[in-house]
């Protein structure tokens, strides 16, 4: 494995497809965050507490949005590196021809995703800023990573079960179910969102429908270009000593 290579494609990789996620969601997303803010304060006017000034309101906004493209650089970083060493890791065990790196970033792009994302997203959907109460805050956060940290590590100890089978065909059937049973199990476990949503269903439905838009293309645009990298450089050979 030449580890510099590895390293630079796999960076490099997430770096663009998290400035892209960012760009993407300064128009996709952020006209529901408008939205949710601006409720926020109508209710605030409206129960007689402390509206926010416009003039510092406006400037924090241009702040904060230049904010989140740079946030998304660095998300998209550290999920790729993730991504990268469990590709290094699998990718003899994914499907695909083995000059097809695109194929094989792809199907694990879609497994990891619905891994870390849309399972999480069952039991805890995200909500536009405003929507919940301050005070639940850490709690909310905790449950939410607790249960992806459960999603993420089943699912690894899992894979490497999946590797450790060989060829039993079984594995195909005893695995997938596995990993469902653990996660029922603790979807029922685990405490609901301790908040109600008093905004109006639209704003949130929509906000989770374009944020899951965006957090897919993600996955999507990492795997292409990660992939496109591993057929150019191919860090995984080495390079041939000749005396």
């Amino acid at each position: 494995m030449k580890t510099i290579t590895f390293l630079a494609i796999t960076l490099i990789s997430g770096a663009i497809a998290g400035t892209i996620l960012g760009v993407i969601n300064q128009g996709i997303v952020e006209p529901y965050i408008e939205r949710a803010i601006a409720l926020e304060n109508e209710n605030a006017a409206k129960e007689g507490g402390e509206m926010i000034d416009p003039i510092q309101f406006n400037n924090y906004r241009i702040w904060q949005k230049g904010g989140e493209i740079f946030a998304g650089t660095v998300y998209g970083t550290s999920l790729a590196a993730l991504f990268g060493v469990v590709y290094a890791y699998a990718r003899g065990s994914l499907p695909g021809a083995t000059n097809n790196n695109v194929r094989k970033a792809l199907i694990l792009a879609v497994i990891m995703w619905f891994v870390l994302f849309v399972v999480p997203a069952l039991k805890y959907p995200g909500n536009p800023p405003a929507v919940g109460n301050p005070d639940t805050l850490l709690v909310r956060q905790t449950m939410y990573i607790a249960f992806l940290a459960l999603s993420g590590f089943s699912a690894l100890v899992l894979a490497y079960l999946y590797r450790k089978l060989g060829k039993n065909q079984s594995k195909k059937i005893i695995i997938p179910l596995t990993y469902a049973g653990i996660m029922i199990a603790a979807y029922i476990a685990m405490p609901p969102n301790p908040d109600p949503i008093n905004a109006p269903m639209d704003l949130v439905i929509g906000f989770r429908i374009v944020s899951g838009l965006t957090v897919s293309m993600f996955w999507g645009i990492m795997a292409v270009i990660f992939g496109s990298f591993w057929n150019k450089f191919k860090p995984h050979e080495t390079a041939k000593i000749t005396i």
